[in-house]
């Protein structure tokens, strides 16, 4: 079963935990191995919580103007660049390593006057290049800044492999919108043959439609031309008739 947490009062502000003179909850194991040893909390009573009253309201005091003061820090932080000139290889790589405490040297040279602690770089960098780094002071007061990381001299081959791969992503991308205009057009292209295709088909119905008219026409005329056959054959007969009585 987990022990509970202890209450200690402070006896000096303690970064992240609390101001002198609060009477605060911390596990038991930081209030034994670190609190109480190095004297910064001791287990509070009445007469010990009064003794720090006067010095809490002057801690209070301070930590507001010391907000204040971060405060208007992170705003001129915010989308600052800090350059780093280190020396480095034919490939990019530097001699060492940038940490946390060259950007908070860098920083302070270059007019911010940070906290140590306030520096938080996630990983060490190794080789030339744009990096970012978080400033954080507290939950609410945080920014990021950035970060170049340059070479001290010319570097004749990382130039020209750093040309060569922008060359290749061009040409990814030329080929990329080839690609793409080629499907385009394909698309038109089968468009326009549907169409096609539906006109033919169209013409091949009314041109069907239409022989089926003629033929339907042709029988048509061969029984308008019956009659006529017929009056003809009974004008002949009654011809040869009259020829019969004169005789």
């Amino acid at each position: 079963m987990a022990k509970r947490n202890v209450e200690l009062l402070l006896n000096i502000s303690v970064e992240n935990l609390g101001l002198v003179g609060d009477v605060v909850k911390v596990k038991p194991g930081h209030a034994r191995n670190y609190l109480l040893p190095h004297g910064l909390a001791e287990y509070p009573t009445a007469e010990k919580i009064e003794a720090l009253k006067d010095a809490r309201a002057t801690a209070a005091a301070a930590m507001q103007k010391r907000q204040e003061g971060r405060a208007k820090l992170i705003e001129r932080l915010t989308d600052v660049t800090i350059k780093l000139i280190r020396s480095v290889n034919d490939q990019g790589a530097l001699y060492g390593a940038v940490t946390h405490r060259d950007i908070f040297d860098q920083l302070v040279l270059d007019g911010f006057p940070v906290e140590m602690q306030a520096v938080r770089l996630a990983n060490t960098v190794r080789r030339i290049g744009s990096y970012t780094c978080a400033i954080v002071f507290d939950r609410e007061l945080r920014t990021e800044i950035n970060i170049e990381v340059l070479p001290d001299r010319t570097l004749e081959l990382f130039q020209q492999s750093v040309d060569a791969e922008r060359a290749a992503e061009s040409e990814d991308t030329v080929e990329e919108m080839d690609e793409a205009t080629d499907e385009t057009q394909g698309d038109d292209d089968s468009q326009d043959n549907g169409k096609e295709k539906g006109k033919k088909g169209k013409k091949e119905k009314k041109g069907k439609k239409s022989a089926d008219k003629s033929e339907d026409s042709a029988p048509k005329a061969e029984n308008s031309d019956k009659p006529e056959k017929s009056e003809k054959a009974g004008k002949s007969d009654k011809e040869k008739k009259s020829k019969k009585d004169k005789d």
